[in-house]
């Protein structure tokens, strides 16, 4: 199994191979978890050397853990930005 993943804002893209034969490619929210059922062949995924291109992946379970760890990571991002912004302009 392998997976490729890129990531667009909300969501994610993910192309899909299984024992060398493709899965196609599945798009969910970036709050979502990817399953076997929502790989499908009529989506087409962006191109490989696409900038918005995050990793390859050897199993979905690998790909939903990265998925998780990079939601945590955003929102505690967010999380500071929001803080900064409540604290006003910086005075020189």
């Amino acid at each position: 199994m392998g997976f490729a993943l890129w990531i667009d804002g909300e969501t994610a893209w993910a192309r899909g191979t299984h024992e060398y034969h493709p899965m196609g490619s599945a798009v969910i929210g970036i709050s979502c978890m990817f399953t076997s059922r929502d790989f499908g062949g009529r989506r087409n995924a962006p191109p490989r050397y696409d900038p918005r291109f995050t990793g390859h992946f050897a199993s979905l379970g690998q790909m939903n853990d990265f998925l998780a760890s990079f939601r945590k990571r955003s929102q505690a991002v967010r999380k500071k930005i929001k803080r900064y912004k409540s604290l006003g302009a910086p005075c020189f």
